[in-house]
């Protein structure tokens, strides 16, 4: 962990806006900067839904995206933002639709393919103003840097991390949650609560960062459980607004780590939602790094209201029955995973050093098997 005066550079939207009722100052920050051919990245869902951010001119709304963005997604949205010759972008939705408005906002007339671009900072330019609209609590994407695309050839996800597809306005507004069912509920929950814990059990942990890793870890003890059994609940749609917001926080500076890299050939491989994915994996990795962590992970299980202990098989087990109790589905047969596919899914983890790096304790490729073995 990071010492105090260990520098950090912190990255966030010149303009938040948060609260109940807020989705609307979209539309109003667009029309001020004389924006008349706005358009929106969202998914079938939430395509329906754009009238509430009051949007001024002439909007194009391109709600094709059916799961987590892919590069045939990402040819067919620039291909039409470029065709129609759009002034701004506007991701609304969750981190699939918020990242695939980044790479817009950069690729859109820009020359440059997605190729060149993955990596961090080999992006030439912001090419359109970006305002984001999240509408589930999980990934924080609207107030990061960072967008994940799934390369449909390589079977991996591919991420870009670049300053200039930060947004220029984040709108975060709980009340687009309101009416989420419990298993979207639950999975981007999950998500949310693992940036923050992965930020805060980080190698590259920071004082700066904690304070918004911690605080979401106790937000999602609070809140997480109410909104799923309450998908109405405004306090509880807030609380995990808030959660996640703070997650996002913390993926720049720091970002995850173990988790969040083993995690990611279930969706790669298999289409497992992230958010899902990453609940599966989380007791896991949580209980596979306490020795490294002792007190961090006791602080963790506190703040979710859990048995405190530093063994690895109890914190396992009180977080495995945190997660079966909110309904995540904690096993990977259930997802038509094969379990001869196990072994190629591990070496693909663990080739992902930019978050495994960023493990306390190292998670060799056989931890990562046994791992997998374990929530098969």
């Amino acid at each position: 962990m990071n010492a105090l005066g260990t520098p950090i550079d912190l990255i966030q939207p010149p303009r938040l806006i948060f609260g109940r009722g807020t989705a609307a100052e979209a539309g109003r920050w667009l029309a001020s900067h004389g924006i008349r051919r706005p358009m929106v990245v969202t998914d079938t869902f939430n395509a329906a839904r754009v009238g509430g951010l009051d949007l001024p001119g002439e909007p194009l709304v391109w709600g094709e995206l059916a799961g987590e963005p892919t590069t045939d997604d990402l040819a067919r949205v620039v291909a039409t933002a470029e065709q129609a010759g759009v002034d701004a972008v506007i991701g609304f939705g969750g981190g699939s639709s918020m990242d695939l408005a980044k790479l817009v906002a950069v690729l859109t007339g820009s020359g440059q393919s997605f190729s060149e671009v993955v990596g961090a900072e080999k992006v030439a330019g912001k090419k359109l103003p970006i305002v984001q609209v999240p509408t589930t609590a999980g990934t924080g994407s609207e107030v990061g840097t960072r967008a994940l695309v799934t390369d449909v050839a390589a079977l991996a996800k591919c991420a870009v991390q670049s300053r200039y597809m930060l947004a220029d306005l984040a709108v975060v507004d709980p009340d687009l949650a309101l009416g989420m069912p419990r298993s979207i509920t639950v999975a981007t929950g999950v998500d949310a609560l693992a940036h923050c814990v992965e930020a805060f059990t980080n190698r590259k942990a920071h004082p700066v960062i904690d304070l918004y890793a911690f605080e979401g870890i106790r937000l999602a003890g609070r809140w997480l459980a109410k909104a799923a059994d309450d998908g109405h609940d405004p306090d509880a749609r807030a609380g995990m607004a808030l959660a996640s917001l703070y997650g996002g926080y913390c993926l720049g500076p720091v970002n995850t780590a173990g988790g969040h890299a083993v995690s990611y050939p279930l969706g790669a491989r298999y289409h497992v939602a992230h958010g899902a994915a990453n609940a599966l994996i989380f007791p896991h990795v949580l209980a596979f790094n306490a020795p490294a962590t002792p007190e961090r992970t006791a602080a963790i299980l506190e703040a979710l209201g859990l048995p405190v202990s530093t063994e690895p098989a109890k914190v396992f087990a009180a977080a495995n029955d945190w997660c079966v109790r909110l309904g995540c589905e904690m096993r990977m047969s259930t997802f038509g995973v094969p379990a001869d596919d196990l072994p190629a899914m591990a070496g693909e983890a663990h080739a992902i050093r930019r978050l495994l790096d960023n493990n306390p304790r190292d998670l060799a490729e056989t931890d990562i098997l046994s791992i997998y073995r374990a929530a098969f």
